[in-house]
């Protein structure tokens, strides 16, 4: 699994559900004027645009483990300190920040307690820490067209729905886990139009994660049968693709 990958690349993706997806984390994690906030695997910036746009770019910290993420970061705000690292280590004092976020990136960490609690221990006491992951466990991530068709095609490929902080109790146990208190947790529900099935596939055959993972490892002939498969059943579009996150936050 990789996210090697140019910024936009991972925008056709994930970006067109990331970005209105931020804004209702930003929302959940009481984002304010005057506030100090830390992105942490922030991608091109989906919710970092989200706390630039209420704070202010001199205000806002973002981190991320992919070389190409971070630039594409940088070169999208300037202003904002833009890092690479990962989650377990973040590179900042103690107390620093009013309120971190990770926005999609909790099920993707090598170690989820330890990189929450590194956002616990960068936030001052009684701030908000906060996380959102799809909801993979119950298949209903953006994805999921993807992984029914790869299920119908290869039943013995494990898919998403394993992954840390995939369900709700899941991620609620990590931030738990973490140190937080006073959790809390919601559903956050995205719906995208997508004007042609070619402009939702596209995005898949660019090696983006799991799912661009599968899809490549298909070779040529497995790709044209699981494209057979997606036509069939989503149609030639337009379409409306509905996803559900889970979001939690604690208090520092």
């Amino acid at each position: 699994m990789t996210f090697d990958v140019p910024g936009d690349a991972y925008d056709r993706f994930m970006g067109r559900y990331s970005r209105p997806l931020s804004a209702g984390f930003a929302d959940l994690l009481e984002v304010t004027e005057g506030q100090w906030a830390l992105d942490v695997g922030c991608g091109p910036g989906a919710l970092t645009e989200q706390l630039v746009e209420r704070i202010g770019a001199e205000r806002v910290s973002a981190v991320d483990p992919s070389a190409p993420f971070v630039e594409a970061c940088r070169e999208r705000f300037p202003g904002v300190d833009v890092r690479q690292s990962a989650a377990e280590s973040l590179p900042f004092d103690d107390a620093m920040f009013d309120v971190a976020g990770a926005c999609l990136v909790v099920h993707f960490m090598a170690d989820p307690v330890g990189g929450v609690g590194e956002m616990r221990r960068v936030t001052r006491r009684g701030g908000w820490v906060g996380a959102t992951v799809w909801d993979l466990a119950g298949s209903r991530a953006p994805m999921w067209p993807l992984w029914e068709a790869v299920a119908e095609l290869r039943p013995e490929h494990p898919g998403e729905r394993e992954f840390p902080g995939g369900s709700q109790d899941g991620l609620v146990a990590i931030v738990r886990d973490a140190g937080l208190r006073d959790v809390e947790s919601v559903e956050l529900s995205v719906t995208v139009t997508h004007p042609s099935f070619e402009e939702w596939w596209e995005p898949y055959l660019h090696g983006v994660g799991p799912a661009g993972d599968v899809v490549a490892a298909l070779g040529p002939d497995g790709r044209e049968r699981l494209e057979e498969v997606l036509r069939r059943r989503l149609g030639e579009g337009p379409f409306d693709l509905t996803a559900v996150a889970y979001a939690a936050r604690g208090r520092a």
